[in-house]
């Protein structure tokens, strides 16, 4: 997949909190980052600073059951009214490892690279 000299960050649980920590850390390498679920943690008005110019797309089941819907709609959030480009999406019938984005199904996936270029409008 080309990537264009910047890279796309993605991660399922942990590795979407690893993703997003990491992208925040590195701004210069990402254009993207993708967590499903995940959130970022122990946020600083720093990190946000350096989401700024990355896009984010977090994505949870609507079934997950280790809350963190409220977090993350709530970073979600807070990242957009920073000026960030973020999405925040319930998986309907999901649990915590979401299906809907495995698979053949992970096209959506490369669909939030691709908007990227768009300017990260899915």
């Amino acid at each position: 997949f080309n990537i264009e000299g910047k890279f796309h960050a993605a991660g399922c649980s942990n590795g979407g909190i690893s993703a997003l920590h990491v992208a925040a850390a590195n701004p210069d390498y990402f254009q993207s980052v993708t967590a499903f679920p995940g959130f970022l943690w122990e946020p600083s008005p720093q990190k946000v600073v350096n989401l700024a110019d990355i896009c984010v797309y977090m994505y949870i089941g609507e079934k997950d059951k280790l809350g963190w819907h409220e977090e993350m709609k709530r970073e979600a959030e807070f990242l957009r009214e920073c000026g960030t480009l973020a999405t925040y999406s319930v998986e309907k019938d999901q649990p915590h490892r979401i299906e809907t984005l495995a698979g053949a199904k992970s096209i959506r996936l490369f669909e939030g690279f691709e908007a990227t270029k768009q300017g990260c409008i899915l």
